[in-house]
């Protein structure tokens, strides 16, 4: 079997390392490369660049991406041989791609700080690449996640020669932005959500890593990158174990984990004033270029993504606000591409969901940067958004659409809402006022565990994407509200917002709200969810903790979606204290919640009566 699995291992390398040289061999046929570039910085830090331009003598416009991930060209990664078919597109249609690691990353000298890279290194890098002869003065911006995340805020300090900006999956750079205050997905609410807890283990740089000294020669770089690159192979996890480890702030460091910039961050609170000196995009800094956004349902940030969009739409100067478009698909985190004929999202079917993005990304380019493709824009619909459901591409000029209308459905019940079997509504009837109040016990230590979701970077700990949800929802912590069986489809396409009126016996615990569409046939599949921190009821620059038998009003963060919900199907909404580990538990104490290790039960309930009418508001296309 270990030979079987071997040869296999040796099979699948030898596969990988022809598509690289393939790849390599065509772009080499069109391309002048150039690796290893150490691009000055004013500090006199150097950031290492890779260069791929056409072969000619007239200048040509720059496609940049700039990234904390290892690009190093040999050797037989999937992030290698990606950049050279990036390469390659751009160079094939006549543009220079440019792609340059992080300060502080791989060979890119300096302290790498996730979020927190000095925005002045864009700035000159943009100079830089400007100068160049080989440059026409023109630079678009291209990459998801982490790719993406310093656009915006680079963005703001307003350099001449940035042309345009694709961000796809930008939520990473997001801080604070309309309704939303989760500095770039660290938190929902108030409370952390736990993916940068894994994806830091695996990517921050340990205090004691090995570094190229300072000054090394371009012919040296070139040379040591072909057997030694600085990448870092961190031992493999079982995060749905490590996540569930206490205190929060030692979660890396039990799995002898790097040393890094987690020890910093988990100690921050939601208006830390470190959130507003790094590289993150807040709603109060200018963005004057056009940019073409691309966003996922399923993704940990569709949220303030949008938000961002709307912000610059309706905020921005008239001739920026018109040159925003916006494609938002049904999937999940960076997965544009990977819609199929069939595109599956966890469980459930969406249908065929695919789109040319290299048709819609190289046309914006190609407008703006070349001066070519004059109808892209015309006839480019300001949104594109994929409805689930009834599985559609469909157009719109804002966001809700135009047609959509907000609809208030109430929480309502006998007293009993928990679980499937409980007697949980959600009816547009105000409840009366005697209605009682539903109670449920919020254990930290048997926390609702995350089924699907919108979520990335988890490791084994979350799947992200949609599941039946019938089996969770017989836990007694659930409340389920669900409506009567629709007698015609309705589509809900826009943002989702919810009132709770709560109270619990626990100086503070989190509240969560899940969006699901429920079939004939019972199953029951998650479009959105979202949690809130009751400390932060007043705002998130202050804590307010609660009183036993007060009654608080809570306005969750809003959710995201479009889904067109048949006839026969109806509309569900779920309500608990945990979505573990999707974001880190609540330990009820009023402390930390960072460096605590034991936490309290919380008895929670949910008051939805004429005085404390909790409710969902659905955005409705009629």
């Amino acid at each position: 079997m270990k030979r079987l699995t071997l040869l296999f291992c040796l099979i699948a390398s030898s596969f990988s390392l022809f598509a690289q040289n393939d790849i390599l061999e065509q772009l080499e046929d069109i391309a002048i490369i150039d690796q290893k570039v150490m691009m000055p910085m004013r500090d006199g830090i150097r950031l290492c660049t890779d260069i791929y331009r056409p072969k000619t003598d007239k200048p040509v416009p720059i496609i940049f991406s700039r990234t904390p991930y290892n690009f190093n060209g040999w050797g037989d990664g999937k992030m290698r041989t990606r950049t050279y078919e990036r390469a390659y597109k751009a160079v094939k249609r006549g543009f220079a791609y440019v792609v340059q690691n992080e300060r502080g990353r791989y060979f890119s000298e300096g302290k790498w700080d996730i979020l927190g890279t000095p925005l002045t290194d864009g700035y000159d890098a943009f100079d830089w690449m400007q100068k160049q002869a080989w440059s026409n003065g023109k630079i678009g911006t291209l990459g998801c996640s982490s790719t993406a995340e310093w656009q915006m805020a680079v963005a703001s300090l307003k350099h001449p020669a940035l042309a345009a900006m694709v961000p796809q999956g930008f939520g990473a750079g997001v801080g604070r932005v309309g309704r939303f205050h989760e500095q770039g997905n660290w938190f929902r609410g108030g409370a952390e959500q736990m993916l940068f807890f894994s994806w830091l283990y695996s990517v921050q740089n340990d205090e004691f890593r090995p570094r190229v000294p300072k000054g090394a020669t371009q012919e040296d770089l070139i040379r040591i990158s072909r057997f030694f690159d600085l990448a870092s192979e961190m031992p493999k996890v079982d995060w749905s174990e490590g996540l569930q480890h206490l205190p929060i702030s030692d979660i890396i460091k039990a799995q002898n984990g790097s040393k890094g910039i987690y020890d910093e961050l988990i100690r921050r609170k939601p208006n830390d004033s470190a959130w507003y000196e790094g590289g993150l995009y807040h709603d109060n800094m200018p963005l004057e270029v056009p940019s073409f956004w691309f966003v996922s349902w399923y993704d940990v940030s569709t949220g303030p993504n949008i938000e961002l969009f709307n912000h610059l739409r309706q905020n921005a100067p008239k001739e920026v606000a018109d040159n925003q478009y916006l494609v938002i698909a049904p999937t999940l985190h960076c997965r544009f591409t990977r819609a199929t004929e069939n595109t599956m999202v966890g469980e459930r079917s969406v249908g065929d969901a695919r789109l040319d993005y290299d048709k819609l990304v190289y046309g914006w380019f190609e407008h703006w940067m070349k001066e070519e493709n004059e109808a892209f824009i015309s006839e480019l619909p300001r949104i594109q958004y994929y409805t689930m459901g009834s599985n559609e591409w469909q157009s719109a000029n804002t966001w809700p659409p135009e047609a959509a209308s907000m609809e208030t459905f109430h929480l309502s019940s006998k007293g009993s809402a928990n679980s499937l079997y409980g007697d949980g509504k959600l009816t547009k009837k105000v409840p009366s006022k005697d209605t009682p109040s539903d109670k449920y016990v919020y254990d930290p230590m048997n926390p609702v565990p995350s089924y699907g979701g919108n979520v990335c970077c988890t490791g084994n700990a979350v799947q992200g994407g949609s599941f039946d949800q019938q089996q969770m929802e017989t836990r007694s912590d659930i409340l389920v509200y669900t409506s009567d069986v629709l007698e015609e489809g309705v589509e809900i396409s826009g943002f989702i917002e919810s009132t709770l009126y709560v109270s619990s016996d626990a100086k503070d615990t989190d509240f969560t709200i899940k969006l699901i569409d429920v079939y004939p046939d019972g199953r029951a599949y998650n479009l959105d969810e979202t949690i809130f921190r009751a400390r932060y009821r007043e705002g998130f620059d202050k804590e307010v903790f609660m009183e036993e038998d007060e009654v608080y009003k809570i306005e969750l963060s809003p959710m995201s979606t479009s889904n067109f919900f048949k006839k026969g199907h109806r509309i569900r909404i779920e309500v608990s204290s945990s979505n573990f580990p999707r974001f880190a538990r609540n330990l009820n104490t009023g402390g930390n919640n960072f460096d605590e290790a034991e936490g309290v039960v919380a008895r929670n309930q949910i008051h939805h009566s004429e005085k404390y009418p909790s409710q969902i508001r659905l955005p409705m296309v009629r």
